[in-house]
């Protein structure tokens, strides 16, 4: 007999308030009495039914101090250079994701320049000026000679194709990102490609985002090296970054708990639930290190984990298995032994993997401080002052049940861009009413 497991209202709150990061916070899936299997876990059922997890591995930062930067940037080269070879194998044909950032740019690199492959690769293609890193992949195209197919984001049939990657996840989106990967694997897919390699993790095991700088400096105070490394940061970072709390240089000196630019404005979307709905962010321990730890936080229980779910189901929907070799076990180890000092230095974050990829990678990736990562605004996907639509997403349902209805059509309403925060919400409100 079939049944249909009842929706985890908790984890539905949870989502549409706090965002994709918290959606592996605990072990509460988008339906009741459903969990998944923890990180470096494997199950044991015996046959009268006893199940017992077992933990096989647990990461760690064990700093190797007598390390220098140039033994970091030698091994790094090393490891990834072999994580890639044994990736590349293949009886089918295989493509690159490439953006305008160092990680794919390494991969596509490394296959070019050290295996003489000849590589064909995929960018999407954003119309926000804020995301926008054409420019940036066109020189990485012409300098390694590479074929390239610019794939441009539509909002034909948004909808109807949300609906379709819903089931195809049996849960919501996690973020747009991963709705318009989904139709970037239709692309690769049709040109006949079965396996896709991508960045993933690069950020997580060498520093790739603006909160791992401010981390930096606050376990640099009180050190010679705090000085020069807070000029460089308000000479070439804090000009980039757009998250108001991440403007504050002492932010981890002053309040080293404080990760309010995580859950942001997450009091304001609060009150758009019925009852209300609060939960504290936590992260796990995995380091005394705070920069260590965080970063380990957003391997482990947060971004990775996120994209590795949402990147495989696109994949496989098309038949194409995703590979990701910045996820190596022995580049992991290697990465967690270099000393922290070393992975940001002269203002630029990934010091390390930008050095070891010299003569590999594009010159311009390499020597660009721009953290720019794939966004788009929901209102560029779905324009809510068509009735039709408005009166699908404002339908009745169960999701009534839980979000306020008038300040969601209040929310319709709005003239131009919403804010970073609020497309997000939207879009998290929207995967949630058609789930």
């Amino acid at each position: 007999m079939e049944r249909r497991p009842d929706v985890n209202t908790r984890q539905i709150k949870r989502f549409i308030v706090n965002g994709y990061r918290s959606i592996y916070k605990t072990e509460d899936m988008f339906f009741d009495g459903l969990q998944e299997l923890g990180a470096g876990k494997y199950l044991t059922i015996t046959s009268t039914g006893i199940e017992t997890e077992n933990k096989y591995w647990a990461p760690s930062y064990r700093p190797n101090e007598s390390m220098s930067f140039q033994d970091a940037v030698d091994g790094v080269r090393e490891k990834l250079v072999r994580a890639l070879e044994i990736r590349l194998r293949a009886d089918v044909p295989l493509a690159f994701l490439l953006s305008g950032g160092v990680d794919s740019n390494s991969l596509v690199g490394i296959a070019k320049r050290h295996f003489n492959r000849d590589v064909s690769c995929y960018t999407l293609m954003n119309e926000d000026d804020r995301y926008d890193e054409w420019p940036v992949v066109q020189e990485t195209v012409k300098e390694l000679d590479l074929r390239h197919c610019p794939v441009p984001i539509t909002s034909q049939n948004f909808l109807e194709n949300l609906d379709t990657v819903i089931c195809q996840h049996d849960a919501p989106i996690y973020t747009i990102t991963y709705y318009v990967q989904w139709l970037l694997m239709n692309q690769i897919s049709e040109d006949g490609f079965r396996i896709v390699l991508s960045g993933t993790g690069a950020d997580e095991l060498l520093t790739g985002y603006y909160d791992y700088y401010l981390l930096h400096l606050a376990e640099l105070i009180n050190t010679p090296f705090y000085d020069q490394a807070l000029l460089d940061w308000e000479k070439f970072i804090k000009p980039e970054v757009r998250n108001p709390y991440l403007s504050n240089a002492n932010l981890f000196v002053e309040r080293p708990e404080c990760r309010d630019y995580i859950y942001l404005d997450q009091e304001v979307f609060e009150d758009y639930l019925i009852g209300g709905f609060h939960e504290d962010f936590e992260e796990n321990t995995y380091s005394s290190s705070m920069l260590r730890n965080r970063m380990m936080n957003e391997l482990f229980d947060e971004g990775v984990r996120v994209s590795l779910h949402e990147e495989d189901l696109n994949a496989m929907y098309y038949s194409i298995e995703n590979r990701a070799p910045f996820l190596d076990r022995g580049l992991f180890d290697f990465c967690y032994s270099i000393p922290s000092r070393h992975l940001i230095k002269d203002g630029y974050n990934k010091s390390v993997l930008r050095q070891a990829m010299r003569g590999l990678a594009s010159t311009a990736v390499l020597d660009s401080r721009r953290k720019v990562g794939f966004n788009a605004p929901v209102l560029s996907f779905v324009d809510p002052t068509n009735s039709q639509v408005r009166d699908r997403l404002l339908a009745d349902g169960p999701i009534f049940d839980l979000v306020k209805r008038d300040r969601i059509e209040k929310m319709f309403q709005t003239d131009g861009d919403l804010p970073n925060s609020a497309s997000k919400f939207l879009f998290n409100f929207i995967n949630v009413r058609m789930f």
